[in-house]
């Protein structure tokens, strides 16, 4: 398939999510056809997906001047005892982890300049640092079964599935900085999921734990109607 042909499935697709993001699917009649072009987006998205490509950086006086925050709870997600987070990390692993933020930031990071892409329309310019997502399951020990991620929040019960390819992508990290700065609750501290190539709502933020499945996880939105894969 040609870039060309791909991108306008992928703009017809997500002309879709949006009007389930604006809150109308169309009536009971027009659920199918919105699932229809969930899955399109979906064959579509992987089809572009590539290992090997690499997101375009930008320089830092190229990031926006505003970065939309949201979250599914009524309030900013926040820990009253900050200290005692932790990441589990496990399900088709050898070694199940329980990690500290600290031994989280122990690990060589990756910081990239790169532009979001939120499912609503707008995108930003922004400065993320983390640890690749690769290092983390190449310490657990992933299983040859493990097909797919699923990765959990505490923000009122958030969560999103990845497929492996995706999650093992060397852009893909888990952040703890943006901007040059410490993650602050509204982007998601202490610890998010973060990688260019998948729009804003894949990236679950406030992360509790990482679960390596042999079966493909829904997700928040995705149990709603939008796309599964999620790829820019």
């Amino acid at each position: 398939m040609s870039r060309k042909i791909g991108r306008r499935g992928f703009v017809i697709s997500t002309a879709a999510a949006l009007l389930a993001a604006c809150g109308w699917d169309g009536g009971r009649s027009f659920r199918p056809v919105l699932s229809g072009f969930s899955r399109f987006n979906d064959w579509v998205s992987g089809l572009l997906f590539s290992a090997s490509r690499r997101a375009p950086k930008y320089d830092l006086a190229d990031r926006s001047q505003s970065f939309p925050a949201y979250h599914i709870s009524a309030m900013t997600p926040t820990l009253a005892e900050p200290d005692t987070w932790r990441l589990e990390v496990g399900g088709l692993v050898r070694t199940p982890l329980t990690l500290s933020i600290d031994e989280i930031r122990a690990i060589e990071p990756v910081t990239y300049t790169v532009k979001h892409h939120c499912v609503e329309g707008w995108s930003a310019i922004a400065t993320w640092t983390g640890v690749p997502l690769r290092a983390i399951a190449e310490r657990a020990g992933v299983l040859p079964e493990a097909r797919y991620v699923r990765f959990d929040s505490f923000d009122a019960g958030y969560y999103s599935g990845w497929d492996l390819d995706s999650a093992l992508h060397s852009e893909t990290i888990l952040a703890y900085g943006f901007n040059g700065q410490e993650l602050t609750p509204d982007h998601g501290a202490p610890l998010r999921l973060y990688a260019p190539h998948k729009l804003g709502y894949k990236m679950t933020k406030y992360l509790t734990r990482i679960t390596f499945t042999g079966e493909r996880p829904g997700g928040y939105w995705e149990d709603q109607g939008y796309p599964w894969f999620g790829g820019v």
